[in-house]
């Protein structure tokens, strides 16, 4: 049985763990952005219906782990591009955000959510990620319990500088744990020492911060009794959240050339589905509830309302290289290399290379793509006629939940969260 996994944002384009915003190694295929980066005044229809977030794109790490297809850049890589700049540069996207939305003649509304994301944010000097908060601040105004996160690694941060974050207005921090197994760190090449983990949640906990723990399963020479370890290990620091993501192999990465020339083995779809599930019962054990394919939360007030805002149609602004945005029915994404953003921000255009206005039969296509794979579900009426049909042999079949079929929603089973992707296509009649 394959275990699935979640899309890589809304655009199908782009991830960033928790968060799924960000560019993967290819640019999807749609029309050139205009220089100015207008955007036509239909996006304001339902504009007060849709929560409003912001992403923030990071793209420098101090190393390349050898999975990673994320749009992020050693020192080595970016020769040319000081990192020191780079603030000030999205601080000009955020400017130019403002001046677009205007002209649409929206009234500005209040963000909802905030998530730094790379890369890694925290190698930003903490004043610097502060400046960027800031500057949305002063664009758009936060609401009065806007969730402001970012992602970090164990060894990227300090007490001091997570007191400085919380300090900045900073709520929740997502930490990339991935394995509490050093021979799984080592495949996976993080650097980090799994015994930092604790120390970091203590740090993040006496700074007022909500804490999330990101993981990864199925590395190639994993046993179910290390996906255990990592579990535990994640639990007894009593995160607010924990992400758990399939490690899936991306062509052109290290670790796809080293799975080709057979110096590691290939991930085991079926020992994958089997660590999922083992994820969803230890986890539910300890209180946490699905809310999305890989994500568990405590409770309501702990689910990542930023992650959430992708599967359910938000709108956000994506800041950086490679950051994917979505408002009102139009969906772009910046240029990917730091000096081409660069080049295109100095010049006073629109950093986007490309964009597409999606018509209605995409936006209920992926309607019930996205919406379908929350714990909360997908209204049946969103469906056509064909998806409706398709209802009573899911439910045979142990893939939606029955009961809340007859309600009106079409709801996962863990074994249609398995198999999340044959459902669409049965619910989408392909």
């Amino acid at each position: 049985m394959r275990a699935t996994r979640s899309p890589r944002n809304p655009a199908l384009a782009g991830w960033s763990r928790e968060n799924e915003s960000t560019m993967p190694s290819a640019l999807p295929r749609a029309d050139p952005a205009p220089a100015d980066g207008l955007l036509p005044s239909s996006v304001t229809r339902g504009w007060a219906e849709r929560d409003f977030g912001v992403y923030v794109h990071v793209p420098f790490c101090r190393v390349r782990c050898g999975y990673c297809d994320f749009n992020t850049y050693t020192a080595d890589e970016v020769r040319g591009v000081k990192q020191s700049d780079y603030a000030g540069q999205a601080v000009a996207e955020i400017q130019r955000a403002v001046e677009i939305l205007d002209a649409t003649g929206a009234p500005r509304r209040p963000v909802s959510t905030v998530f730094f994301g790379g890369g890694t944010p925290t190698l930003l000097p903490v004043t610097q990620l502060a400046q960027l908060l800031g500057s949305i601040r002063d664009a758009w105004g936060l609401a009065s319990d806007a969730e402001i996160t970012t992602e970090a690694n164990p060894d990227s941060v300090t007490a001091e500088s997570l007191a400085q974050l919380a300090a900045a207005g900073f709520t929740r921090v997502s930490f990339g744990m991935q394995s509490a197994v050093p021979h799984v760190l080592a495949t996976l090449e993080r650097t980090h020492d799994p015994e930092r983990v604790p120390l970091v949640v203590e740090w993040a906990r006496a700074a007022g911060l909500q804490v999330s723990l990101d993981l990864i399963y199925g590395t190639p020479g994993e046993s179910l009794d290390d996906w255990r370890s990592s579990l535990e290990l994640a639990l007894e620091q009593h995160p607010d959240h924990v992400s758990a993501y399939a490690l899936i192999v991306e062509s052109g990465t290290k670790l796809a050339r080293q799975i080709a020339r057979g110096e590691i083995a290939s991930p085991d779809d079926d020992v994958q589905a089997e660590m999922y599930e083992l994820a969803d019962t230890v986890l539910a054990e300890r209180g946490f509830s699905w809310y999305e394919l890989s994500n568990w939360a405590r409770d309501a007030g702990t689910r990542s309302r930023h992650n959430l805002s992708y599967w359910t149609g938000q709108d956000w602004w994506g800041v950086g290289p490679g950051a994917h945005s979505h408002v009102g029915g139009v969906r772009w994404w910046n240029v990917k290399h730091p000096a081409a953003y660069a080049e295109r921000i100095a010049a006073g255009v629109s950093p986007a290379a490309g964009r597409e206005t999606l018509d209605e039969e995409t936006r209920r296509t992926e309607t019930v793509l996205l919406t379908s794979r929350v714990a909360d579900g997908l209204s049946i009426s969103e469906l056509d006629l064909p998806g409706r049909g398709a209802i009573a042999g899911l439910i045979a079949d142990g893939l939606i939940d029955g009961g809340a079929a007859i309600r009106g929603r079409v709801v996962l089973t863990l074994r249609g969260r398995l198999l999340a992707d044959a459902v669409v296509r049965r619910l989408l009649g392909s």
